[in-house]
């Protein structure tokens, strides 16, 4: 039987980049899911292909995190396709990544702030619930640029950080009810990263300097196989850590 059979699990930002490589990996042990984003046509692509891959159900649903609305929305429409809810990963976030600190607008700032911090306050309320009636899971996305300082990242760490922090408390508010909340720290070769590599050399070479193995990670293969640990029954006495996944490698600061 696989990890995730028979499980029902929320991925924000599933439609692209490490979003996508964690569904990818979800629903390769056996979990349906909703995938959330603000673009329909990348989530249906992604819905195409892992349903086309895995055999398992993909239901799209767009949803801006910092509109507590459209999360309701699509934590209802969730409940509505599946009847339950086992696992919600917050991975959706925006920012403005390589803007130095004095240069930030407050609109950088809120970017961050609202698609960051605020979805995943406002996903993980609307769905304890069901987590509730589960004794399920959540897997909160923070990032070493918090941990550990990366230059040009700060509306974005502190996002991530608040997250953290967040998620260290829920993780005692609802370990009563049997629901586990735990933060990974991703680095992974994405899209994105690619356009970031560009953009910003020579962050980009201090950034891969501080990898002990020397890598990214591997958003299904890494990221995604240390999210469904955290998501499934193997993971049941596991609750208010963070996981930093530095190319492949796992620390907990």
């Amino acid at each position: 039987m696989k990890r995730l059979e028979g499980k029902t699990a929320i991925i924000t930002g599933g439609g692209q980049g490490i979003g996508f490589g964690v569904a990818k990996a979800f629903a390769d042990e056996g979990a349906d899911l909703v995938i959330t984003g603000r673009t329909l046509s990348k989530l249906e692509r992604a819905k195409e292909a892992i349903e086309k891959e895995y055999g398992t159900k993909v239901e799209p649903i767009t949803a801006d995190g910092g509109d507590e609305e459209q999360v309701k929305k699509a934590v209802a429409f969730a409940i509505e396709k599946f009847g339950k809810l086992d696992a919600l990963v917050n991975n959706a976030q925006n920012s403005a990544s390589g803007v130095m600190l004095v240069d930030h607008t407050k609109e950088d700032f809120d970017k961050a702030i609202m698609s960051g911090l605020y979805g995943t306050f406002f996903f993980m309320k609307h769905a304890y619930p069901y987590l509730k009636e589960t004794k399920g899971a959540v897997v909160n996305f923070a990032t070493g640029a918090g941990l550990f300082g990366k230059l040009g990242q700060s509306s974005y760490a502190a996002a991530k950080e608040g997250i953290r922090g967040m998620s260290r408390v829920a993780a005692r508010e609802w370990g009563p009810d049997g629901i586990r909340v735990n933060i990974v720290c991703p680095l992974a070769m994405t899209e994105g990263l690619e356009q970031w590599k560009t953009a910003y050399p020579a962050l980009y070479e201090a950034t891969i300097k501080d990898i002990p193995l020397g890598r990214f990670g591997d958003p299904q293969k890494d990221i995604g196989r240390v999210c469904v640990f955290l998501a499934s029954d193997e993971a049941s006495y596991i609750s208010g850590e963070t996981i930093a996944l530095q190319g492949g490698s796992a620390l907990r600061p």
